[in-house]
């Protein structure tokens, strides 16, 4: 790799240990959950989020995360801020064992708001030619069991919704969480998103995953079926896992129904894998060896539209 401060950065994935490597790249921000930092002046953990929302689109696609650049752009630069958030972004980048190999700092007087910013990120990839998810040669079927992987709270979606929430609950953010006394209501929305790729990559690795969905923007409901092949959907069974109760605060305090509590969040599932029935107890045990918290939530069944079927969802949100 170049030292930094030339005018770009360049990588060598033989050196890496590929023999022919494909590339995979992804970009993501981290959305309104900045407007939380801002409010709480709390910068820690949102470069966290950032290498998080890139790594993990990653990691569905198989590919190993090799390197990460930020873009940081604000009206006017405060150094304690920016040194806040990068150290984020080099924490969550050392999770994900990818280097931070540059960025970029913007000051745009007019453009933001005084002490506001905006974040975005860009990481690359690299997978062996043919061993890319989903795998064509060996794909998603009906019968295949689903199994998901805790979401350390909201993640990094949904959070317009949630500021609404919580302007109409009037809950302080610097009050004790409703949910969890042992924190405030702000550090436990601005929980960091969990980094799957160690675990998610060695299951990948070790055989027997067919498919992995990022539960993103869209929730449960829209996520999967992008991984589906035409004419395949999922029955999940929500009294099959537990949901930080972070869920049900949002849930009773916003009035929100379940269908959009599944649209818009990721109802305590940060990760889904679709394994093939025989290697399902394999995958959750090594899984659960690597710290995942784990569930088996459901199966793919037959489905024209690709639709995701969930039952139960309140026993997984808790509430009502």
């Amino acid at each position: 790799m170049d030292a930094l401060g030339g005018f770009g950065a360049s990588f060598d994935p033989r050196a890496a240990g590929y023999k022919d490597p494909i590339l995979v790249a992804a970009t993501d921000g981290v959305g309104t959950k900045l407007k939380l930092a801002f409010d709480t002046e709390d910068y820690g953990s949102i470069g966290i989020d950032l290498v998080a929302m890139c790594v993990n689109d990653l990691v569905v696609q198989g590919a190993e995360p090799l390197f990460f650049l930020d873009y940081f752009a604000t009206g006017g630069l405060q150094p304690d801020v920016a040194a806040a958030v990068i150290e984020g972004v080099s924490r969550g980048c050392q999770i994900a064992g990818c280097a931070l190999i540059g960025g970029e700092t913007a000051e745009m007087p007019g453009l933001y708001a005084k002490g506001e910013f905006d974040l975005a990120g860009f990481s690359v990839g690299a997978m062996e030619r043919g061993t890319g998810l989903p795998d064509p040669e060996n794909p998603v079927t009906d019968g295949d069991v689903v199994i998901g992987l805790a979401s350390s709270g909201v993640h990094s979606n949904g959070y317009s919704l949630v500021r609404k929430i919580i302007e109409k609950s009037g809950a302080s953010l610097a009050a004790a969480a409703p949910f969890d006394a042992t924190q405030t209501l702000g550090a436990a929305l601005l929980t960091p998103t969990r980094i799957y790729v160690e675990s998610c990559l060695a299951a990948v690795k070790n055989g027997g995953v067919r498919a992995l969905a990022h539960i993103t923007g869209g929730g449960l409901l829209e996520n999967i079926p992008r991984v589906l092949p035409e004419g395949l959907g999922v029955q999940l069974d929500g009294s099959n896992w537990k949901a930080a109760p972070v869920f049900a605060w949002l849930q009773d305090q916003g009035g929100v129904n379940e269908m959009e509590m599944a649209r818009t969040f990721n109802c305590g599932i940060g990760m889904v894998a679709i394994l093939r029935p025989d290697a399902a107890e394999t995958v959750l045990e090594n899984l659960t060896k690597a710290g995942e918290q784990v569930y088996r939530i459901g199966h793919v069944v037959a489905d024209s539209g690709s639709h995701v079927h969930i039952e139960n969802l309140q026993a997984a949100l808790g509430g009502h």
